[in-house]
């Protein structure tokens, strides 16, 4: 079944604020909130699809993309948007939106949002995200590229598989009684709701270690530098972010690990300039060849191409060469190389140098005669970004 506009899911326009857009995903989430509706999975699945818009639309960098190309525009951007979310997903990023109308100590869901569940419905730790820059040339960028990367991070540790434990010595919790949870009854809003949290003597673990592993001293987790494989699409631009889903931190005693951004630093380049998808690149040619004409070479991203130059052409004018930019990140398009023609002119001359422009100078193509077809600068510059 196709998605759903997430417009339409949340019940806003285009133009919904911040707090206005918060205020309709909370009311939507209460309404069709697991703990309110269980065993239902249409209820379910609204949960999850209410939550998955306002991913999308209260991220900036999303919005931009999903308002220009839809649902296509989210494809390998990162993050829940056009991937769908598990309930994980949304129990760990969203809770500071709900208070404690469901208690968990300041999150709500499956026994208390901002926790990832584990087999059982335990609560589960969540490592932490890790930001890293990648500096990328433009030829980089054109073409997409790997990278490998080392990267310091906690991982699981190896003595204990990840556990904290030496030699799996554990012993079940007396306070949960092995649930990891504890229960409470409150009143709410709704009513008298029962709620649940982790288990403050065990952490939602459901048992405690006995003997801590020597080498993580019972974290589960050491330091350690990893060599992480990236694939940058092309067409990415500076600032932009890309989303390595668990490539984080680890996190203590088996828990989820946490996502890796990477953040584009774009190397600026030693013959073009980029706007958008667009390249530009000043050429410069002699009197002689603006005059008569000529065949020049430009560079680009791929090599050399030749470039006619009409006989009288005059500097400042720009020539277009059609998909010689950057690819559009979805692959839909492509940019132009537009190259501006300069023609050159010497600081200093000769005697006979001087002497050969003086007599040229007598001639009368050599006069300014401007004629009204000749427009100015605004205009061409108008014509250029149509």
């Amino acid at each position: 079944m196709a998605k759903r506009d997430y417009y339409e899911v949340l019940g806003v326009d285009k133009n919904v604020t911040p707090e206005e857009l918060k205020k309709a995903y909370r009311k939507l989430a209460l309404k069709y909130h697991p703990d309110r509706n269980p065993g239902d999975k249409e209820a379910e699945e609204k949960f999850k699809e209410a939550a998955e818009a306002y991913d999308v639309l209260s991220n900036p960098d999303k919005k931009a993309k999903y308002d220009q190309f839809g649902h296509a525009g989210l494809e390998g951007a990162g993050g829940f948007g056009g991937q769908g979310m598990s309930m994980d997903d949304i129990f760990s990023s969203f809770g500071s939106i709900f208070g404690d109308l469901f208690g968990g100590g300041g999150g709500f869901g499956f026994s208390g949002f901002g926790d990832a569940r584990g087999r059982g419905g335990r609560p589960t730790s969540r490592g932490s995200n890790l930001r890293i820059k990648v500096k990328l040339t433009l030829e980089e960028i054109e073409q997409g590229v790997e990278k490998k990367i080392k990267v310091a991070k906690y991982v699981p540790c190896k003595s204990c598989g990840g556990t904290g434990a030496r030699n799996n010595s554990f012993e079940t919790c007396s306070h949960c009684h092995g649930t990891g949870v504890v229960t409470e009854v409150r009143r709410s809003l709704f009513g008298q709701m029962q709620t649940q949290s982790a288990c403050p003597y065990c952490g939602g673990q459901g048992r405690i270690i006995k003997d801590k592993c020597h080498d993580c001293h019972g974290d589960g987790i050491v330091k350690s530098d990893e060599i992480i494989t990236i694939n940058i699409p092309a067409g990415v631009s500076d600032g932009m972010q890309l989303s390595m889903r668990g490539q984080g931190n680890a996190a203590p005693h088996g828990g989820v690990a946490g996502d890796l951004i990477i953040q584009v630093e774009e190397i600026p380049h030693d013959l073009f300039e980029r706007q958008d998808n667009n390249l530009f690149y000043n050429a410069f040619v002699t009197f002689a060849e603006a005059a008569m004409g000529a065949s020049i070479e430009i560079p680009t991203l791929n090599g050399k191409v030749r470039v006619k130059i009409e006989q009288g052409t005059p500097s400042g004018k720009v020539i277009r060469l059609k998909g010689k930019g950057l690819p559009d990140l979805n692959g839909y398009s492509r940019g132009d190389l537009l190259v501006s023609i300069n023609v050159w002119i010497p600081k200093s001359l000769t005697k006979e140098e001087k002497n050969i422009l003086e007599e040229l100078n007598k001639h009368p193509n050599f006069q300014p005669n401007p004629s009204k077809q000749e427009r100015g600068f605004f205009d061409k510059m108008k014509d250029l970004f149509n």
